[in-house]
């Protein structure tokens, strides 16, 4: 943790009413040098740096560590977000409920990643909840995120309940920034609490659906929101083009009328003069010709 986002977590504290006497933030790295191992968190929430960059397996005495060892793998040295994870849940307490703002890598990405994943949930048993952010919610960066929400003793321990909450009219666009309104906040908690199932928004997956998918958490798999576009008539279109295949041919058609008759008229026009003699004007007609095109043009 830099200088900066110390100070930081210490306004914030002070900012919600929390007396500096009552709060112990130390300037550390949480990964490397953590400096409250031997406490135990009945409430953690938590918003670690995004794919954050660690030794992870360049330090073999991680696999030594009680954080990670159990779970036999260490997430990767490029992308720390199972490392907060292990960490956080090494420190929550048996009664302890615990919230994280995560990417949505951590959702389906495999390998160690995969392996740690499917560590939480079979043997574990701590997850209890995925829920999907809009994208452009948070400063600093755009891509969506989600929150994993992990209990050690979960009241529903067969099944993980996944929140859809990043479609459109459960957020609100504000200039760049996508924000979630109360309405929005208010709907999420409620259908955590109750569990609740809604079409395109919410769905309670049990632990043998999980496992078909190989552990992938993508809640994509899990949440339907695919919009079923209106049948097309394909009738009613064969009839509209037809329709427009027989416009075309009466313009074509009336075009040809028109370039016609100009041709006729270029004719009589262009002829005028070398008419216009009593040799070749028995009668007058040309006189009756120049009339007719006349008329013909009012």
């Amino acid at each position: 943790m830099n200088r900066t986002t110390y100070n930081l977590a210490r306004m914030n504290m002070i900012l919600h009413d929390v007396h500096y006497r009552d709060f112990d933030i130390q300037q550390e790295d949480t990964l490397e040098a953590p400096q409250h191992l031997d406490l135990r968190f009945e409430a953690v929430v938590a918003n670690p740096p995004f794919s954050a960059k660690w030794k992870g397996k360049d330090n073999p005495l991680y696999m030594q560590d009680d954080r990670f060892a159990e779970y036999g793998e260490l997430a990767p040295t490029s992308k720390a977000d199972f490392a907060f994870v292990q960490h956080m849940i090494y420190q929550l307490a048996d009664n302890g409920t615990m919230a994280c703002v995560l990417p949505h890598g951590v959702l389906f990405r495999g390998a160690a990643e995969g392996h740690i994943r499917e560590h939480l949930i079979k043997e574990l048993n701590v997850l209890d909840a995925v829920i999907g952010l809009p994208a452009n919610l948070f400063y600093g960066t755009s891509i969506p995120a989600c929150v994993l929400v992990l209990k050690k003793c979960r009241q529903k321990d067969d099944s993980i309940l996944f929140i859809d909450a990043s479609g459109d009219g459960h957020f609100e666009k504000v200039k760049n920034q996508n924000v979630l309104r109360d309405e929005d906040v208010d709907l999420i908690i409620e259908t955590y609490r109750e569990r609740k199932i809604a079409d395109k928004y919410s769905y309670e997956a049990t632990i043998a659906e999980i496992e078909e998918n190989d552990w992938n958490l993508n809640i994509p798999r899990y949440v339907d929101t695919f919009e079923e576009e209106e049948p097309i008539d394909l009738a009613a279109v064969r009839h509209a083009l037809e329709e427009n295949r027989i416009l075309v041919l009466e313009m074509k058609n009336a075009e040809g009328d028109l370039a016609a008759a100009e041709a006729r008229n270029r004719f009589v026009i262009v002829n005028a003069d070398t008419l216009w003699t009593p040799h070749v004007n028995p009668g007058g007609m040309l006189d009756r010709l120049l009339k007719e095109h006349e008329t013909a043009k009012v």
